[in-house]
């Protein structure tokens, strides 16, 4: 009796289920990395090709966000205003608008001291929306490429975890052939990329998983929450906007409304600060929402802070969202999944490492099909008889 047997067909239960899921997904898993690469150094390309231009800073007072609001609005009446950027320095103030059906969304550059409107952008055009588009939705409309990127994520996650258990061999002497190419000069294309696949698969596979896992934090809702609790969160794993703690804003004639000191006050207070995003409130009794970015190219350690538009009181979260020193561990590490994700969260040596993983993996369904489509030819070739064999080899 083959003692093996068992494992060998487990083994090759794994290797059917990580061939025909590979078949079905190996495309969107290609679409997918190779646009997660082009994006790696999105931000540093776009910084080089940007048409904003810059300001000389003055010394009096900038405008408030109630006068950028309405400078901006009138570049584009009726449309919904997502917040306005004080990046402070020579950059100008950026008023961002935002609607997701039909999606709209622009930027009204203004001059910080003068409101004169010195730019304007579609965010929906150019290289870098068409990669993220592809990176998400696979040029689909969102409701359908949205949903077969986020499985066939999960399922690449599945196929990386089934590689490694193809990849493990029995042996030392087996081992040494997989962690490294053993080419010589009459080595064959066949046996090249079957190394290619095996050897490349098993060394992207480790950090792949890193970067799979953080995507399907951000595509599955559930997902991440329950990683969340895993991880011992116990905050809403939400974006809420508080409402007032002092009661309904009611604009009292002849006295300025608190929101147009908001800029002096959040200066003093966050010196420090890179910029400052705010979010107009959405009626009369919900808080300001202001985004206080403290580092320059990630996200993670921003301040998520609210004040009650009657007079500027801070208003304390009860979300993951709030003050990031005042965050727990498993808030901290959920907060990061995005600068994981991109690799932003080891600067550039860590978008350089994003970069080539997803050069990596993009690689892997193409020498896995060539691998399939060369098993499926040498299946379907004619076996010749000894007779044409003997009359080849005279």
């Amino acid at each position: 009796m083959d003692k093996n047997k068992p494992g060998k067909k487990f083994r090759k239960y794994i290797r059917t289920l990580h061939l025909y899921l590979g078949l079905a997904t190996g495309l969107v898993v290609f679409i997918v990395s190779i646009t997660g690469c082009l994006w790696a150094f999105q931000e540093e390309i776009t910084a080089l090709t940007s048409k904003v231009p810059e300001v000389v800073p003055q010394t009096n007072p900038e405008i408030d966000p109630l006068e950028a609001k309405n400078i901006a609005q009138s570049v584009f009446p009726g449309k919904y205003i997502h917040g306005t950027l004080y990046g402070g320095g020579k950059k100008p103030i950026e008023v961002i608008f935002y609607e997701e059906k039909p999606e709209f969304y622009q930027s009204v550059f203004l001059h910080p001291w003068t409101g004169e409107i010195l730019h304007t952008e579609d965010h929906l055009s150019g290289f870098f929306h068409f990669v993220l588009d592809g990176h998400m939705h696979l040029w689909l409309p969102k409701e359908i490429g949205s949903e077969i990127v986020a499985w066939s994520t999960f399922i690449f996650f599945l196929m990386l975890v089934s590689g490694i258990i193809l990849w493990w061999p029995k042996n030392k002497k087996v081992r040494k052939q997989r962690t490294w190419f053993q080419w010589k000069p009459t080595t064959r294309w066949k046996r090249k990329n079957y190394d290619l696949h095996q050897i490349v698969g098993f060394y992207a596979s480790f950090i792949a998983v890193i970067f799979i896992f953080t995507g399907l934090v951000m595509t599955f809702e559930t997902f991440a929450k329950i990683f969340y609790k895993g991880i011992g969160g116990e905050k809403e794993v939400v974006f809420a906007v508080p409402e007032n703690t002092n009661g309904s804003f009611k604009n009292v004639p002849g006295k300025d409304e608190p929101i147009r000191e908001l800029m002096p006050f959040l200066k003093e207070k966050f010196p420090e600060a890179k910029d400052f995003e705010i979010h107009y409130p959405h009626d009369e009794n919900h808080s300001i929402y202001v985004e206080v970015s403290n580092s320059d190219d990630i996200y993670y350690d921003s301040d998520y802070r609210f004040y009650d538009q009657n007079d500027l009181t801070e208003i304390p979260s009860k979300t993951i969202y709030g003050v990031y020193e005042e965050a727990g561990v498993a808030e901290k590490i959920l907060r990061m999944n995005y600068d994981i994700h991109v690799g932003a969260i080891a600067g550039l040596p860590g978008k350089i490492l994003a970069f080539l993983i997803s050069l990596l993996c993009s690689s892997l369904p193409v020498t896995g099909f060539l691998l399939w489509y060369g098993k499926r030819v040498k299946a379907k070739a004619p076996q010749r008889s000894e007779k044409q064999v003997l009359a080849a080899s005279n």
